[in-house]
């Protein structure tokens, strides 16, 4: 079962971290955009890591508070979910 987490996980994060780019491309485009309840959405079930680096890898949302910000929040809240559940 922990295997099928990790490799769940790693699916998220991947799919994040190219939903990030995909809408840091229709942004400079100018054309319809993914929104931010979806892309704050990928992170919070489980694609938080795959979100940051889509931000500083894309320069995507890295001036938006609720990503500056928010984004680690969730990850430090997803390690103590983490944490808690195996300790």
């Amino acid at each position: 079962m922990t295997q099928t987490i990790v490799y769940t996980l790693i699916c998220i994060n991947v799919l994040t971290f190219v939903v990030y780019g995909i809408d840091k491309w229709k942004a400079k485009q100018g054309s319809w955009r993914i929104s931010e309840a979806t892309l704050l959405l990928l992170a919070v079930i489980g694609g938080s890591i795959g979100a940051l680096l889509g931000m500083q890898v894309w320069h995507h949302k890295t001036m938006h508070k609720k990503f500056k910000y928010g984004l680690p929040m969730i990850l430090l809240a997803q390690i103590a979910l983490i944490y808690f559940i195996n300790k």
